[in-house]
C-alpha cells in the first residue's frame, strides 16, 4: 500500500504545473529597441526576486523572434566585448538589471518588422523550471535607457 501512495504522489506531482515564484519574482521595465529586419536587436527588464532564496534565470523567449539569447557585456581595459551566457544568478532580496552595455537579450530572426508603440511578450524561466512572463514595449532604435 506504501508503495501505491509513493506512486500515486510521484504521478499527481508529475501532472501538477511547475512552481511558479509570482509571489517572490517580479519582471518589469521591459522594452526592446526596433531595429531593421536584417539587424539583431536588443532586449532589457528588471528582475526583482524578493525571496529568501537566490534564483537562476536560465532562459529568455521571446517569440516575436526567432532567437533569444542571454548576453553580458564588458568593458575590460578600455576593450568592450559581449559574450553569451548560459544562466544569471538573481541573488536573494535582490533586483537585477539587464540593461545597455550590461547583462542583455540577444534578438534575431524577428518574425516581423517590429512596430514603435505596441508591445511584445517575454517569458523567463528559471532553473527549477518556474516562469514569469512580462510584456515589452517596442522603442526606437535610438532609443538608449527606460
Amino acid at each position: 500500500m506504501k508503495k501505491i501512495a509513493v506512486l500515486l504522489g510521484v504521478v499527481i506531482g508529475a501532472l501538477l504545473p511547475p512552481v511558479t515564484h509570482a509571489a517572490t519574482l517580479e519582471a518589469r521595465d521591459c522594452w526592446v529597441r526596433a531595429m531593421p529586419p536584417n539587424l539583431p536587436s536588443s532586449g532589457y527588464f528588471m528582475i526583482a526576486n524578493n525571496g529568501d532564496q537566490p534564483v537562476m534565470l536560465t532562459a529568455a523567449d521571446m517569440p516575436a523572434f526567432g532567437m533569444t539569447m542571454m548576453h553580458k557585456s564588458e568593458t575590460k581595459g578600455g576593450t568592450a566585448t559581449m559574450s553569451p551566457v548560459d544562466s544569471v544568478d538573481v541573488p536573494a532580496h535582490s533586483t537585477l538589471a539587464f540593461k545597455p552595455k550590461s547583462y542583455h537579450l540577444m534578438l534575431e530572426q524577428p518574425a516581423k518588422p517590429l512596430q514603435v508603440g505596441s508591445t511584445i511578450p517575454l517569458k523567463l524561466t528559471f532553473a527549477d523550471k518556474s516562469t514569469v512572463d512580462v510584456n515589452c514595449a517596442v522603442k526606437s532604435a535610438a532609443t538608449v535607457g527606460n
